[in-house]
């Protein structure tokens, strides 16, 4: 084995599709690219005429871990030979000229590659050489183009970078992951109840240290404090925070004697 002992468990998941690189000129990028495949569920590998020869060490220090995607990796002579066992093959192109294929964007051939997936067939994703990109001939083998929705000002990737939005749209497309959540740790969200006990409390230590003092204005000033706290998903234990703060702020206040200067001022 060429890579690392130790390295990531990473296994084929489901009928992902393959990943082909077609004559890849550095070892470091070939490494970079199974990193990226890694992370996001893709795990086979085919090398088309790599330029300086497979194996090359450097392309398992560059991985970060991923070596057993490169331990599995094939090489083949040419496209034809790569493709031949696969049903649909995509080929990323960021210049298509004179071809008449459908053209889709990363996100689009996600969904086609998990259609294609399943109904049991093979694809397989076609990356060209850092340099130039793949040639009419390499097209010529795809079903369809996949270009990526970047800046035109600057559509500047490398390859390893390529490789990983594919990567990412394959895996967001089947992932379940809510596009937002609240991270609360060891506590939970808190009950409108509970809240509605917090904001009584506020309230009464507000009414106490004058802050309320101003009757004709008190109503709105409540509800304003209270959209505050309504705003988001307020925490058990922050709201247990703020119940020690108004607590601690009254404590302070008594020992001070505000209560009691408030009261001289008055009279």
């Amino acid at each position: 084995m060429t890579g690392r002992e130790g390295g990531a468990d990473l296994r084929p998941a489901g009928n992902a599709p393959v990943v082909v690189l077609v004559r890849p000129q550095l070892a470091d990028n070939i490494g970079a690219c199974a990193r990226a495949m890694g992370n996001g569920g893709l795990f086979e590998l085919r090398l088309v005429a790599p330029r300086d020869g497979w194996p090359q060490p450097k392309a398992w220090s560059n991985s970060s871990g991923a070596d057993r995607i490169l331990d599995a990796a094939t090489v083949h002579a040419n496209v034809a030979d790569a493709v031949a066992d696969l049903h649909h093959v995509l080929a990323t192109c960021p210049r298509p000229r004179h071809i008449i294929k459908p053209v889709l964007t990363a996100r689009g051939a996600a969904a086609e590659l998990h259609a294609i997936a399943s109904r049991g067939l093979r694809a397989g994703l076609l990356f060209g050489p850092e340099r130039a990109g793949l040639d009419n001939d390499d097209v010529a083998h795809a079903d369809a183009l996949v270009r990526y929705p970047l800046n035109p000002g600057f559509m500047s990737l490398n390859l390893a970078q390529a490789v990983m939005i594919m990567a990412y749209e394959w895996w967001t497309g089947q992932d379940e992951t809510p596009p937002r959540e609240l991270m609360t740790n060891e506590t939970g969200v808190a009950t409108k109840a509970r809240l509605e006990t917090f904001l009584t409390h506020l309230t009464a230590e507000l009414d106490a240290s004058g802050f309320l003092r101003n009757l004709p204005k008190r109503p709105g000033m409540v509800r304003n404090i209270r959209h505050f706290f309504q705003r988001g998903e307020t925490t058990e234990q922050e709201l247990r925070t703020l119940h020690g703060i108004v607590t601690e702020l009254s404590l302070g206040r008594r020992q001070r004697g505000r209560v009691e200067r408030d009261h001289d001022d008055a009279g």
